[in-house]
C-alpha cells in the first residue's frame, strides 16, 4: 500500500500493472501486513482492493466475503433479508454494519467491504459484494451477493489518491469564508483565507485542511512550504504579489489538486 499512498509511486504502479496485464499475466496485489498497524491498515485489502480497481481501469470490482452479501441485520438470524441492490448509501443508512471480526452483519470485516465498495462505485465502478463460493457467479453476472450500482463518475486518478490513500503531512485551518468557498462553491484555497498552518510539509506534499474546529473539510495539494506560509496567512493575493515577488500570488491549494472529504 506504500506505493499507492504516494503520488508518483501511484503513477509507477499503474505504468507496472497495465503492463502485466497487457502481458496475459494476473498481477497480485497484498496489502503489507508486516508494516500495517491498526492506525495505518488499509482495511484488510479491501479498501486498496478499490484502489487498484480504479488504477487499471477495471470494469467491476468483486468483493469476497464469508457470508453472501450485506444484510439488514445479523444474517445467522432468522428473518433478515440480504440486500440485493444498494443505488446509494441513503439504501443501507438504516444497516448497523458491524466492524471486523465481529458476528452478525459484520462477519467478513463488513464494514472495510461496504467502505471500499463506496469509494469504487463513487468513483465509477459498480461491485458485487458476494461469499467466495460465489464468485463464479458474481463474474458471470448471476444473481447474488450485493450490488452497489455507480454513484460517480470516474474521477482522475490523483483525485482519488489524495481522498483515501495519501498521508496528510500537515493541515492548514481555513476561516469560515475559505470553508464556505472551499467546499460549497468548490474554489481554491487563497492565503487570504487561511487563519493557521501546523506540520513541516513541502510545496507539493498532500495536506488537510480544517476547519475553525478542527474538522478535516478537505485535503489537497498545497503550492508552498510549511515555513512560507505563517507570513501568507491572511492576506490578499494582491499584497503579496506587491510585497513578496508574483509567485506568491499563486493559489496555496489550487481547486483541480483539491478534494472536498464526505
Amino acid at each position: 500500500t506504500d506505493d499507492t499512498s504516494r503520488r508518483a509511486h501511484y503513477r509507477n504502479a499503474y505504468r507496472t500493472l497495465d503492463q502485466l496485464l497487457a502481458m496475459g499475466a494476473l498481477p497480485v496485489v497484498n496489502e503489507n501486513d508486516t508494516v500495517a498497524t491498526d492506525e495505518i491498515r488499509f482495511g484488510d485489502n479491501d479498501r486498496l482492493a478499490a484502489l487498484v480497481a480504479h488504477l487499471v481501469r477495471a470494469d467491476l470490482l468483486v468483493l469476497l466475503s464469508d457470508v453472501d452479501g450485506l444484510y439488514d441485520g445479523d444474517p445467522s438470524k432468522p428473518g433478515t433479508t440480504r440486500i440485493a441492490e444498494v443505488t446509494g448509501p441513503e439504501d443501507i443508512a438504516h444497516v448497523e454494519i458491524g466492524s471486523a471480526g465481529k458476528a452478525g452483519v459484520g462477519t467478513g470485516g463488513m464494514v472495510t467491504k461496504v467502505e471500499a465498495a463506496r469509494i469504487a462505485a463513487a468513483a465509477g465502478i459498480p461491485v458485487v459484494l458476494t461469499s467466495a463460493s460465489r464468485a463464479a457467479d458474481a463474474l458471470a453476472g448471476r444473481d447474488t451477493g450485493t450490488y452497489f450500482h455507480r454513484t460517480g463518475r470516474r474521477s482522475a486518478d490523483r483525485l482519488l489518491w489524495l481522498a483515501h490513500a495519501s498521508t496528510p503531512q500537515g493541515s492548514l485551518t481555513l476561516d469560515d469564508g475559505a470553508v464556505h468557498a472551499v467546499v460549497e462553491g468548490k474554489k481554491s484555497l487563497l492565503a487570504a483565507g487561511v487563519a493557521a498552518v501546523e506540520g513541516d510539509f513541502v510545496a507539493g506534499d498532500p495536506v488537510e485542511l480544517r476547519d475553525t474546529e478542527g474538522r478535516a473539510v478537505a485535503r489537497g495539494l498545497v503550492n508552498f512550504d510549511a515555513k512560507e506560509i505563517p507570513r501568507m496567512t491572511g492576506r490578499s493575493t494582491h499584497e503579496l504579489a506587491r510585497e513578496l515577488g508574483p509567485e506568491y500570488a499563486r493559489e496555496v491549494v489550487h481547486r483541480d489538486d483539491l478534494v472536498v472529504l464526505a
